[in-house]
Order: structure tokens, then C-alpha cells, then sequence
């Protein structure tokens, strides 16, 4: 993918996120990175809903997070430290995913993580990293940028303790497919959790055979990434601008 296309996506991502109700107001933050040399990729401007993100106002940085070209914004420190610490590392990590959300802050309270409660949990129960609360992830701690790549590891999911939620793709579409059902996981299980009805759990053969089913699937989100897409070209097509 050229730059343009590569805006046009993280921007439909941030549209996406806000619709869905997984944005924090002006707080969290989406990355891709974009081809060449330099570790260089694009962030949100620092201030802006994610509703109003297009194209054109989202920030290239450097490694060092510098804006490399003039900018509508500034870039949330916050956003620097945890983006930069997957890309410089995971070069698997095209697109970097990090959300505040409800149901994903109540799980990230919880000390068992992902439970197998439903076929989409499945996909994630037992192979989501775990990363300890240190404070804010804010650049007078750049040390923890080591220990959140560290404890990543080779996932593509990440539970942030008392924080929030976090997952890398290839793609922005592989990213926000395993946000999206991240997400969906946290909710079951809270929804589920709040009845006080005994819950019940698949034993382990089930789990594995679940797991390889999901794992087994080609181009991970990238039909429903495209549906997204023409939903988002008929209501809110300035999102390319």
C-alpha cells in the first residue's frame, strides 16, 4: 500500500472506533506504519475526536515520535510511547491498536483475563499478552517501552492492567478485526459475569479446536474490513479527505 491508501485506511479506523463505542474522547490511539526506511508512521493530532479524523489530519512521525512534516496537531506522549515500542520491534506490526474502553478497562481490572465463554472469546483465551500497570505510558518512562514489547512477545493481542486493550495486524483491516472481537470477548464476559448465573467452560480439546479454526482462516478481517469501508463511503465519505 502507497501512503494515501495507507491514510485512508487508519482514518476509516478511527471513524470505525468511534462508531462502535470504543473511542475514550480525545484519548487513545491508532497507528500504521508507513513503507520505507526511518520507522516512520502515522498517529492521531493530539485533541481531535476520533469522528473528526480524515486523511489529511493524521501526523507522520518519526521513531523518536517528531512530526516529519507540518501538522493540524500535536501527538499524545502517551500514544508515542506504547506505538513506538511495537513498531521499533515487531516489524509484523503494521498497525498498532489501543483502546479505553468499558467493558475492556473491566476486564483489564480482572486477574484471569480472557474467559472461553462464547466461540468468540475462543479465538483469544490463553493467547492474549499481559502487560503490568506502571502508570501513564507518558515519555519520562521511555524504559517501559522494553517491558511492553517484552511482555507482547508473539502476540497480536494485549491486556494493559487497569488500563485498556491493545492488537497488531499486517493491516489496519487485521488490527481492527481483532479489536473489534477483543472487544466483543470483554463484553461477553462482563455481561455474562453480571448475572451471577454459574458459568460454564469448554474443556481444553474444545479450545484448542476452536483456536486452530480461527487461526486457519485467510486474509483475517479483510471482507468485513471492506464492507466497513463502503458503509463508511456512504455516511460519512469525508473520512478520505
Amino acid at each position: 500500500m502507497n501512503d494515501r491508501d495507507l491514510r485512508e485506511d487508519l482514518a476509516a479506523a478511527y471513524r470505525l472506533i468511534a462508531l462502535f463505542g470504543m473511542s475514550d474522547l480525545i484519548y487513545t490511539h491508532l497507528s500504521v506504519r508507513l513503507p520505507g526506511a526511518g520507522n516512520r508512521f502515522l498517529v492521531n493530532p493530539y485533541g481531535y475526536l476520533f469522528e473528526e479524523i480524515t486523511a489529511s489530519s493524521l501526523v507522520e512521525v518519526d521513531a523518536d515520535g517528531h512530526p516529519t512534516q507540518p501538522a493540524a496537531g500535536s501527538v499524545n506522549p502517551a500514544g508515542f510511547v506504547i506505538h513506538s515500542a511495537i513498531h521499533r520491534v515487531r516489524h509484523d506490526a503494521a498497525c498498532v491498536m489501543h483502546t479505553h474502553t468499558l467493558a475492556g478497562m473491566a476486564v483489564a481490572a480482572q486477574t484471569q483475563g480472557i474467559l472461553p465463554l462464547n466461540q468468540i472469546s475462543m479465538e483469544f483465551t490463553g493467547h492474549v499478552a499481559f502487560h503490568a500497570y506502571e502508570g501513564i505510558a507518558a515519555d519520562d518512562n521511555l524504559s517501559e517501552r522494553e517491558r511492553l514489547v517484552r511482555d507482547l512477545g508473539h502476540h497480536t493481542a494485549m491486556i494493559l492492567e487497569s488500563h485498556g486493550l491493545l492488537t497488531i495486524g499486517s493491516t489496519v483491516a487485521e488490527a481492527f478485526y481483532r479489536m473489534y472481537y477483543l472487544e466483543q470477548a470483554c463484553r461477553i464476559q462482563i455481561a455474562a459475569q453480571s448475572t451471577g448465573a454459574p458459568l460454564s467452560l469448554p474443556g481444553p480439546a474444545t479450545l484448542a479446536r476452536t483456536y486452530a479454526q480461527f487461526a486457519n482462516e485467510a486474509d483475517k478481517g479483510q471482507l468485513v474490513w471492506t464492507a466497513l469501508r463502503r458503509k463508511l463511503d456512504r455516511d460519512q465519505p469525508d473520512y478520505r479527505d
